[in-house]
């Protein structure tokens, strides 16, 4: 009995209900934020790269080997400091998705949450790419949050993170801030019953 071969990243099309699935998320997909996101990567790497051909398809190509990925994190920590020692351009399948690995984890120490880092397979099998572009988009704002020079391209391109701003406040100050607090909330002092009904009573109009 001949065991069915492996997917491969060049499926077929898909039917019912994956397919549904599959016209939604790529409905996410955002070919403005495509340009900006090529724009970025091209400047921010600062190598003579080439922009690829718009569409959802031609991003994905010109990303899923994960070299421009791991160069791209590279580029953005201090010459010395960076987090991926040595980037393979491999034409191997588990090379390619090693690297792409290597890129989240290194985007998530660098600080993008784990609920925007998007799977291997969204890239490599052009399962998300509108998961993709999400990783990048929140990579793109961090980096430009951070300000510690080593962002290239135009600051305008990324929302900035609105920061945390953290107070350390005394025993006393807390105290005399609850007595603000409460003071705020009005005080029942001259307050009467009069002219009140008890509950369920009918109310006399005279």
């Amino acid at each position: 009995m001949k065991r069915p071969l492996p997917e491969m990243a060049n499926r077929g099309p898909s039917y019912g209900l994956s397919r549904e699935v599959q016209e939604k998320i790529e409905q996410k997909y955002d070919p403005e934020l495509e340009s900006r996101l090529v724009n970025w990567i091209v400047v921010q790497c600062g190598e003579q790269i080439e922009h690829p051909p718009p569409g959802r398809q031609h991003f994905q190509t010109w990303l899923m080997d994960g070299t421009l990925l791991c160069k791209l994190i590279n580029s953005l920590h201090p010459k010395g400091n960076e987090p991926i020692a040595k980037i393979s351009e491999s034409k191997m399948a588990f090379k390619q998705m090693e690297q792409i690995s290597q890129f989240l984890k290194a985007a998530e120490i660098y600080g993008v949450r784990t609920t925007d880092i998007f799977q291997t397979v969204d890239l490599w099998e052009g399962k998300d790419m509108a998961a993709v572009q999400r990783t990048l988009m929140a990579l793109g704002s961090l980096a430009v949050t951070k300000d510690d020079g080593c962002y290239k391209g135009d600051p305008s391109w990324f929302h900035r993170k609105a920061q945390q701003n953290r107070r350390g406040f005394s025993e006393e100050q807390l105290r005399q801030g609850q007595n603000v607090i409460g003071l705020q909330m009005g005080s029942n002092k001259g307050a009467s019953q009069s002219g009140m009904t008890g509950y369920g009573m009918p109310r006399q109009i005279i």
